[in-house]
This record gives C-alpha cells, structure tokens and sequence, in this order.
C-alpha cells in the first residue's frame, strides 16, 4: 500500500478533482433541467413535512409514480398530500411506513411493489430524527430510539427494496445523511453519531452494489428550517424531563436550552434537497457521487470527503477489491 500520510492525502486530494464528491448550491440546479421521471417509481420515507414531502411532490411533478409513507396513518399531513396529488394530477400513493417496525416496512415495500408489479427504482431514506444535549445526559432509551431511526430505519428499507432492484439489475438508493454525518459540533446528542453510522453504512453498501447495477448516494444536507426542529424539541424536552439531575448537573447551560432550538436564523430553501436528488437522477448511471453535500451556505466536509476517496483508492484500488472501489468514485 502507498504512503498515506495526512500530507500526501490531503495534497492528493486537493489536486484530483476527480475522486471529490461536488457540492451543490441552491443556485446550481435551478439552472438544470429535471429529467423526465415517467415510468419510474419512487418510495420515500418521512413524508409528512420537510425533505421527504418536498421530494414526493417534486418527482410527482416530473412523472414518476411515488410512494409517499409517514407513520400513523390516516393523518391530516396524508390527506393533504392525496388533496394534492389529486388536484394537480399527480401520481401520489401514501402508504403507512414506520422505519422502526419491521412489519410495516415490509408490507409497505411488498404492496408497492404489488402496485406497479415489480422491485422499485429509487429509495429516498429520509425519515429521521435529532435529540439535542450532551452525550452523557442521552439515556438509553434516547440512544435506542436515535439508532433505531436514523440507522436501523435506513437499514431495514435498504434490505426490503434490494431484492427487486437486484431481480432487475437496476435501481438507485438516496440516504439522507446531514454535514454532521462528517462534522460534528458539541451538544447534539447522537445525531453525529448516527449520521456517521449512515455514512459508512451506504458507502460501503454502494461498492457492494457495484455487481448488480444499483447506485447508491449520501446526501449531506446543511441546515435547512424544516419540521425537524419541533419535533427535535419535544424528543428534547422529554428526554431533560426524565434524566437524573446527577447527568444534568454537569451542563446547566446546555440543559437549560435543551427542548427551545426553534431553527432560527436558517433561511436555506429545503427544496435544495430535492432538486439534487433530481440532478442525480438525471446523471448516467454509475457516474453518479457516492456523496452530495448540499447547503445554503457553509460545506464544511467537502475536504473530508475528497480525503475519504483517496484514501479508499489509495489504499484498495488495487487490490482485489479495487474495480468496486474505483467505480464508485468514478476513477
């Protein structure tokens, strides 16, 4: 294996443009034309508000048949979205989805794919959570509820819709990560952590689907003011209610705030997310970014990410597991 020291990698990194994933503005897409998503079905977690319901109309509009869940159903945010399907002609289905039971997942992936009578051809996972506060104040039932959304739900859609991608030797897997899956910044909880989780799993997911023709990308959105805010507050909220005050002693400041972050200041339009995904869509299948980072304003990862992509090629590129890894970084 070839000297990977920081220096080098960060010098290669710095000067092979091709191995960095490309960072998207609000601006950039806007100027692309969507392709045409006719024929195409779409299942997209999290779609009672924020980037999941965005997404859903979104590829509607542009002619693919989408599968819009939320948990709970019936529910007022899913008639509103049938309203709208139905008003603009759109074909919209909303399926009951919970990421954390296994049933559900399933029985929804199989009747969607009952519905067009065959595997799927793009997963969005975008459901997910945030608990804010230090990590010691996290307890395990804050722990377990983080993992089992952000990474666990990921999991559990990404093995129900392999099977009829695979059949098919075709298909495309959005996971919504966050900057934080690569960054972190203090008092977030396991929000990084479970980020990071994402990261790793769907990078290594995507060689591993190098065989069968399926694509994988990690979106890294920036902060953007969406319904994760309210519910973060009351996941926060519940959590200072119910913890020990010998945890709680230890950050009166950040405890204090726990339960009140209301996403202000954040101006950034939640509709980068979709357009993106709609940019990678529209690329050549296996010339698509194994990570997009998309933001309003600061991409803090980019360098992490170019550094990560060297260092898997430098370090497997030719080893036996080296046409997989040069796929997926398009080298």
């Amino acid at each position: 294996m070839p000297d990977l020291t920081r220096r080098t990698l960060l010098a290669g990194a710095a000067a092979t443009g091709a191995l960095a994933a490309t960072a998207v503005r609000a601006q950039d897409d806007k100027l692309i034309p969507a392709p045409d998503l006719t024929g195409k079905a779409i299942l997209i977690t999290g779609c009672s508000s924020g980037f999941g319901r965005l997404a859903a109309e979104h590829f509607a509009r542009a002619g693919a048949t989408v599968f819009a869940t939320m948990r709970n159903t019936p529910r007022p945010e899913a008639e509103e979205l049938m309203q709208l399907a139905r008003h603009e002609s759109l074909d919209i289905r909303v399926l009951r989805l919970d990421v954390l039971l296994d049933h559900e997942v399933s029985e929804a992936v199989a009747s969607a794919e009952r519905e067009i009578g065959r595997g799927l051809d793009v997963l969005v996972n975008n459901a997910g959570i945030g608990i804010t506060g230090p990590v010691e104040v996290q307890d395990m039932e804050a722990t377990k509820l983080a993992f089992d959304t952000n990474v666990l739900g990921y999991h559990r859609l990404a093995r129900a819709v392999l099977p009829g991608m695979r059949a098919r030797k075709q298909g495309h897997i959005f996971a919504v990560s966050s900057q934080l899956g690569r960054v972190m910044v203090p008092y977030t909880g396991h929000y990084s952590a479970t980020k990071f989780a994402v990261e790793a799993m769907f990078e290594q997911l995507a060689y591993e689907l190098v065989p069968h023709n399926i694509g994988v990308t990690v979106i890294e959105p920036g902060g953007y003011p969406t319904q994760i805010w309210v519910n973060r507050n009351r996941y926060s909220q519940q959590l200072k209610d119910r913890s020990d005050q010998t945890h709680l002693d230890g950050y009166p400041q950040i405890v204090a705030g726990m339960g009140t972050a209301d996403g202000s200041g954040r101006s950034a339009d939640p509709m980068d997310i979709p357009r993106a995904m709609m940019r990678v869509l529209g690329m050549v299948p296996g010339s698509r970014p194994v990570r997009l980072p998309v933001s309003g304003g600061a991409i803090p990862q980019t360098a992490i990410n170019e550094v990560s992509a060297q260092t898997q090629v430098g370090w497997l590129g030719e080893s036996g597991y080296g046409p997989l890894i040069k796929a997926v970084h398009n080298v």
